[in-house]
């Protein structure tokens, strides 16, 4: 579901307060092998729109051949849960509070947890059922949320720190060792309680991205790594502030076909007017030390606090609507190969997860959990934001998280494209990893229509 305008105004006329839901809770990861059959309740699926300005690609794509297969099925995901025509989802994993994801080269897929725990599922890209998820790493520091590859090297970001393990195929290849340290300071002194917990990490060529969250919804932090993007080498060397002034920068990836890396997270809340439009921006591109201008400054340089100068304030690229919670995201890669590649229509867009919001209009919150997808063009996306309009540069890609009366079966978290082309994306509620196919490969899912 989308916030329309009329929504925007009817939660400013409601004084709604409250967290835009990027925090965490402190439960262990539960790993299992996935139940036979579908999970959670069912509910009528609603109709998924076609990419702004993409041409519909015929299912299956031409000469695509069902590959048959023997082995062991995936569980078919709950029906209430759509994805367009012309692809499938399964339920591939049961792994308790996943968040950011990790593909591997060899098929295996990464789970960063809101414990200590990463958590590894093996040989996701099977035609069939994975493997069972197992305890890849276990870190000193909670929550072990943020995850990435790059280099022969998995990253880990946590509450506190970032750790490198060196990994080979098939096998983590050291111990995890830390390589940098961030809140290293107090929680700002005139905190509202609001404490984002969670760090998140990306990789792009000989650099680590990091993003870090705030002490508060709405404060001045003396903690400089807080409410920050850090940037540093991939031993943790020379760490610098690439952004400053972002609530929490908590969705991070890399674009492959450009290198720059684009994050997102969630805006603030208590505004006497409206709420902020959620937003992503290539930060990479930005000089050091970009300010985003929290909280003083938010959207079209749009001044919340009285007497704020945001002249220099960046603007974004990417908008969406107020409560949305960007939580994860990540790039199919233009040159995607294998036997569960994306139509032609996907090819270099972005997949970004909205977590959703407890922000209710009647008992009913106000965004629910969602992936969506946006064309890009030119490393840029393929629409120009429109400041009256959050919903222009994106389309609904997977939904059905929450029905009417507001009751959700799952928060879409953690987002990542797999060796042979496949979509995971991970739920922290019912904790478990779906995965997402064209209809017409090799799989035991059911596929879902319009």
């Amino acid at each position: 579901m989308r916030l329309s305008l009329a929504a925007v105004a009817l939660l400013a006329a409601a004084g709604l307060a409250a967290c835009g839901g990027g925090g965490t809770s402190g439960a262990s990861p539960i790993v299992q092998q996935p139940p036979p059959g579908s999970i959670g309740a069912t509910a009528t699926p609603e109709a998924t729109p076609t990419p702004p300005g993409a041409t519909p690609t015929p299912t299956p794509p031409p000469g695509v051949t069902p590959t048959p297969f023997a082995g062991p099925t995936a569980a078919p995901a709950n029906a209430a849960l759509h994805v367009p025509s012309g692809f499938i989802v399964s339920v591939v994993a049961h792994v308790g509070g996943a968040r950011a994801l990790a593909a591997l080269p060899n098929g295996d897929l990464l789970v960063g947890t809101q414990s200590a725990n990463v958590v590894i599922v093996p040989n996701a890209e099977s035609p069939g059922a994975a493997g069972t998820p197992a305890t890849f790493a276990t870190i000193a520091d909670t929550p072990a949320q943020g995850i990435a590859y790059g280099s022969s090297v998995v990253f880990v970001a946590t509450q506190y720190g970032v750790y490198r393990i060196p990994y080979t195929t098939g096998a983590q290849s050291g111990t995890a060792q830390k390589i940098a340290s961030v809140r290293t300071g107090s929680v700002a002194p005139n905190s509202d309680g609001d404490v984002h917990h969670t760090s998140s990490v990306a990789v792009s060529g000989s650099t680590l991205y990091v993003g870090v969250g705030s002490s508060c919804n709405a404060c001045t932090e003396t903690d400089p790594t807080r409410a920050t993007v850090q940037k540093m080498g991939l031993d943790g060397s020379g760490m610098t502030t690439q952004a400053r002034r972002w609530r929490n920068a908590i969705a991070l990836t890399t674009d492959p076909a450009t290198g720059n890396v684009w994050a997102g997270g969630a805006g603030q809340d208590n505004l006497p007017q409206y709420h902020p439009y959620e937003f992503m921006d290539a930060v990479s591109t930005r000089s050091a030390g970009a300010d985003y201008g929290w909280p003083a400054c938010e959207e079209n340089q749009h001044a919340y606090t009285q007497g704020a100068d945001c002249s220099n304030v960046v603007a974004p690229a990417l908008e969406f609507p107020a409560y949305s919670t960007i939580i994860g995201a990540t790039f199919y890669p233009a040159a995607q190969t294998g036997p569960y590649a994306f139509p032609s229509t996907y090819r270099g867009g972005l997949f970004v997860s909205m977590h959703g919001s407890w922000h209710s209009i009647g008992n009913v919150p106000i965004d629910a959990p969602h992936v969506a997808f946006v064309p890009f063009a030119g490393g840029a996306p393929a629409h120009a934001v429109n400041w009256s309009d959050p919903t222009a540069q994106w389309s609904d890609f997977f939904t059905g998280f929450q029905d009417g009366s507001g009751n959700r079966i799952g928060r879409t978290t953690g987002v990542a494209v797999g060796a042979q082309g496949s979509l995971f994306v991970g739920d922290d509620q019912a904790g478990v990893i779906y995965r997402i196919r064209p209809a017409g490969t090799a799989t035991s899912a059911i596929r879902r229509r319009r």
